[in-house]
């Protein structure tokens, strides 16, 4: 791997850690410190590198950079050193040039652990910690999150800005959560991955409908609440294990050329069946407790759709799950999913009653779906169906399957 591939793959690996560790030495207050001292460090790379070569191992250059900068800020700025000295957590006077910055294995996981509470705190709006996640937790730049959002650069640069001293204003702890806070803030927490997670496999910037990078972090993220004892929870499990199952189905989502390829499409030997085991083995971990979270059902509900043979059983399955699911949080897309899986397990006739009533006027997919269903019961209201569903659309994506399935008819 070159310099020009080697430092962004770096970055997007290691900054959100070396900066989650400085974070959590430093304070809330002091955040922008932290991220400026990790942007330098990899400036530094930038230039170095590209003299000297990339070094034997470029991490580990990095954390010793990193350590360095530290503590020459500490030596050289005397009014940062007298506003920060009672928040530091290490007992060695600053002014010793042989401070140690913890940049262990179990230090990084411990500080990655106190960000993710700190970030997902519910004194910020789920957009706001979804961006500062993404910038804090996830190593992304202001040009990528504008990009996934749908928004400019402006906007996002705001928002995060905003959170930041909200979180400031709170005088939020970065800290490992006690128990009481675990229980307290970690739906908070589950549902800000769950969204990061949901951005990137419903993502429709830049015309794509998959952003691989988003999901990954949110699979990260949730695999370090399960490193941990105390946040290895039955719900955090089946956050796991439903997005096992959805990621199990990348590659075949999508043909060559980028065009989605339906559900009932998909080449089922591109499913990836390692992922679909892991997927099992968590849903399996989630069971233990007596809470029923939305993520085991939607676990449930992903897990026979890596199950490819089309029988009347496994959508009695699924329509049990949504059944479940719309009791416990009521969501229109939970509802328009509901009446599909109906169709498979009872027929369309009373799936066409149960979708005209959920009436979703100004929703592509709602007429999507009556065009599915009136498709061979009435072609000409399937078309018109169709047809609205396309003047709605908003991505080519969606347009183009709404096209096929119009010259179907």
């Amino acid at each position: 791997m070159n310099n020009k591939e080697l430092i962004p793959n770096l970055f997007r690996t290691e900054y959100q850690k070396i900066v989650s560790v400085l974070c959590h030495l430093f304070g809330i207050q002091h955040i922008e410190i932290a991220e400026d001292i990790v942007s330098d460090t990899f400036l530094s790379a930038t230039e170095t590198w590209a003299i000297k070569g990339i070094p034997e191992n470029p991490t580990a250059w990095l954390y010793t950079v990193a350590k360095n900068k530290t503590k020459n800020h500490f030596k050289r700025n005397d009014v940062f050193e007298k506003k920060i000295v009672t928040e530091i957590k290490y007992n060695t006077p600053l002014t010793n040039p042989e401070m140690e910055i913890d940049l262990s294995e179990q230090n990084i996981a411990d500080s990655q652990l106190a960000m993710i509470f700190t970030v997902c705190n519910p004194s910020n709006s789920n957009e706001a910690q979804i961006a500062l996640a993404l910038n804090l937790l996830c190593g992304f730049g202001i040009s990528e999150i504008a990009d996934a959002f749908l928004s400019n650069k402006e906007v996002i640069y705001k928002r995060i800005n905003r959170a930041k001293e909200k979180l400031k204003e709170e005088n939020i702890k970065i800290a490992h959560p006690n128990s009481a806070e675990i229980k307290e803030r970690i739906d908070t927490v589950l549902k800000t991955i769950y969204l990061l997670y949901s951005e990137g496999y419903y993502s429709i910037s830049q015309n794509t409908t998959l952003r691989k990078d988003l999901c990954a972090e949110a699979m990260r993220l949730t695999y370090l609440l399960l490193q941990n004892q105390t946040t290895n929870l039955p719900a955090a499990n089946a956050l796991m294990a439903l997005m096992c199952f959805h990621s199990s189905r990348f590659e075949a989502r999508t043909s060559e050329n980028g065009e989605i390829i339906l559900y009932q499409d998909q080449d089922e030997s591109l499913w990836n069946q390692e992922l679909i085991d892991k997927g099992t083995y968590f849903l399996s971990k989630s069971s233990t407790g007596n809470l029923l979270s939305k993520y085991h059902l939607e676990a449930g509900i992903a897990y026979w759709h890596t199950q490819k043979k089309d029988t009347v059983e496994k959508w009695q399955h699924i329509l049990e799950l949504y059944n479940n699911l719309i009791i416990l949080e009521y969501s229109p897309i939970v509802a328009l999913n509901r009446t599909f899986a109906l169709s498979k397990a009872k027929g369309k006739q009373e799936a066409i009653i149960e979708a005209e009533k959920l009436n979703l006027t100004d929703n592509h997919f709602y007429f999507s779906l009556l065009g599915n269903l009136y498709t061979d019961v009435d072609n000409l209201k399937a078309r018109q169906h169709f047809e609205t569903a396309f003047g709605l659309a908003k991505t080519e994506a969606d347009k183009k399957i709404i096209a096929k399935n119009i010259l179907k008819l």
